[in-house]
């Protein structure tokens, strides 16, 4: 069975059964700022064939937009056409009037919606000085959008818009436009996919309202999707004495380069602790050198060592990789030890970013993730090793939009095919529901696309994990144009039934699918070679989940207090905001984001627990 062929620690367990902490917003926005540019030109006072006029749909899908952004989404609003009419004579400041409503700062619902009411549209379509316009709003720097929404062709060319796109996405700008056709004609539509393909961005059909409100919102989306770090605040400390104490839940602290951060948790008799790192790099100039180490230890009472270590490794970091390393520590499991490493108590869990590649941060936020798992009292059904098997999906595909990160992945509502389109040097998520007695397979299918050669080659892969965060199964290949399924040489990528004894399996690739709940997968689509600009790729994910669901286990009513012999306290320096009770009858999710590379090649080491992703 190939079945999770690597195995290791790269994810956190979810919590189980621990209300979702409040998340608190990082420091700057995860998001990439974007500037919706929308067309007031006098052609949106035509009907829409779903009632009202054209502006009257545009708006309401502005709306539908602004009711799902992301709350630390940056998102600015800019038209053009309201100013001036239409006649000759108005030509000339028609074909300057560009107004910007919204600067692209955090999103404010009501401020959007009001600043959307009031468009009147009237005048002449500048698309190209809006696209100039909409990008002097944004940051100088890193990843931004633009989603521009027209009825029409641009009616004052120069500057043709073409042109202007080409100037917005060389030279490093990094800005990409998505461009929605709102009911537009055959040379319309050629002249906005050249505006969204010349900066590797995308271009969307809506041919009347109903369609643009359901598309809006998915491509505004879309275009924001980037990591996004959550959690309680906390602060780690430079030694185990005066560490804070962390119930289970996620928080949010920083690291800085080199630098060593301490935590304790309470561990009672018995229970498994999980404690997981996570760092996200912001993508930069493409350096496959730019490699980054975050490690892991655990100490036990007095600070002693107990030799328990784990690093990864990520190469590429530039591509805007997440990395992070996971530590299961059973030592409470076991009888106490005079070395203060066995049976119930505190433990410390230290965090170090040892290895920094040049160019690299002074600091990034770190998300912390910790799980307590009591034991059972009925582990439930026997294990059943065999992988379930993939069904062929029939009937439509429904279109999403994968989340930036673990912490916002995309529900897929059960078996069936899901589209997306994944811009170069994108990772996305998804997350899917599978109960005791259930198992999951899938495959991925980047469809083809017109762009060949060299430089529009890309690393794809894609990564499955379980409701802990732990990677089960990782493929990967290349992209070069033409439609390439992962897995490349079987059907999909398969998950035996959930059951909790599977963790009694011999077997690694059983033992890690031990828990009912969402698991996650996520697809990638590194950037194109030499960071040249090529085009979006359309995705298909073909998903099957099967088996009938049964009773899972019975877990321990109370969780037993840690025991208190041998056992130094640490000083709280920082409570988490979070309920930090530990329920045993439900599972509740805590988010992390995974480690992912830029190259085609993967590499592994798998010695003491030790891997390092390329």
């Amino acid at each position: 069975m190939r079945f999770a062929k690597i195995i290791g620690l790269v994810g956190v367990l979810g919590l189980l059964a621990a209300p979702a902490p409040a998340q608190a917003a990082p420091e700057t926005s995860p998001y990439a700022p974007t500037m919706l540019v929308l067309d007031a030109s006098g052609s949106m006072l035509a009907p829409d064939p779903g009632g009202g006029t054209k502006m009257d749909a545009a708006k309401s899908a502005v709306r539908a937009f602004g009711d799902t952004a992301p709350e630390q989404a940056q998102v600015g609003l800019s038209v053009y056409g309201t100013g001036t009419g239409s006649t000759d004579a108005e030509k000339d400041a028609g074909c300057r009037d560009v107004s910007v409503l919204r600067a692209p700062e955090t999103i404010d619902r009501p401020a959007l919606t009001t600043a959307v009411d009031g468009i009147i549209p009237r005048g002449y379509t500048p698309i190209g000085t809006a696209l100039r316009t909409a990008a002097a709003e944004l940051p100088t720097e890193g990843p931004r959008s633009i989603v521009l929404v027209s009825d029409g062709l641009d009616t004052c060319a120069p500057p043709d818009p073409c042109e202007v796109a080409r100037e917005l996405g060389g030279n490093g700008a990094e800005i990409v436009v998505h461009a929605i056709g709102f009911g537009v004609d055959d040379p319309s539509r050629v002249q906005l996919t050249c505006i969204a393909e010349t900066t590797g961005g995308t271009y969307t059909d809506a041919a009347d309202g109903t369609a643009l409100e359901q598309v809006l919102p998915r491509v505004s989306r879309a275009a924001l999707r980037d990591y996004a770090s959550e959690g309680d605040r906390v602060e780690g400390t430079a030694s185990y004495q005066d560490a804070p104490v962390l119930a289970a839940g996620q928080y949010l602290d920083t690291i800085g380069q080199q630098q060593r951060r301490h935590y304790a948790v309470d561990i009672p008799e018995g229970a498994t602790a999980y404690f997981a790192g996570t760092v996200s790099f912001p993508r930069g100039e493409n350096n496959p050198r730019s490699n980054n180490v975050l490690q892991q230890r655990v100490f036990g009472a007095e600070g002693r060592d107990c030799n328990a270590f784990e690093f990864e490794q990520a190469t590429r970091s530039t591509d805007g990789v997440a990395l992070t390393v996971a530590k299961e520590w059973k030592g409470a499991t076991e009888a106490s030890d005079t070395d203060g490493c066995k049976g119930g108590g505190r433990y410390y869990f230290t965090l170090e970013w040892s290895s920094v590649a040049d160019g690299a941060p002074e600091s990034l936020p770190l998300e912390l993730n910790v799980t307590i798992e009591p034991g059972v009292t009925d582990p439930g059904p026997a294990a059943d090793p065999a992988p379930v098997g993939f069904v062929e999906p029939s009937g439509p595909s429904t279109p999403v939009t994968g989340g930036g990160s673990l912490n916002v992945a995309t529900e897929l509502g059960g078996s069936g095919s899901y589209t997306d389109t994944l811009q170069r040097g994108e990772f996305v998520f998804y997350k899917v529901k599978v109960d005791w007695g259930q198992g999951l397979a899938y495959r991925v299918r980047y469809l083809e696309t017109p762009g060949r050669g060299i430089e529009h080659v890309s690393s794809i892969d894609t990564t499955l994990y379980t409701p802990y965060r732990k990677e089960l199964d990782r493929e990967f290949g290349v992209y070069t144009g033409t439609a390439t399924a992962l897995p490349t040489n079987e059907p999909a990528l398969a998950t035996p039934e959930v059951r909790y004894r599977n963790r009694e399996s011999s077997t690694p690739d059983v033992a890690a699918v031990a828990m009912a709940g969402w698991y996650y997968i996520a697809v990638k689509l590194a950037p194109a070679r030499d960071d040249a600009v090529a085009g979006p790729v359309p995705v298909e994910l073909d998903l099957t989940v099967t088996g009938t669901p049964e009773p899972g286990p019975t877990f321990r009513a109370t969780a037993p207090e840690p025991a208190d012999e041998g056992r130094t306290d640490a000083t709280t320096s920082a409570e988490p905001a979070g309920d930090s009770t530990v329920l045993v009858t439900a599972l509740a999710i805590a988010a992390f984001v995974f480690a992912v590379g830029g190259t085609a090649a993967i590499v592994v080491l798998r010695k003491r627990g030790h891997r390092r992703h390329h």
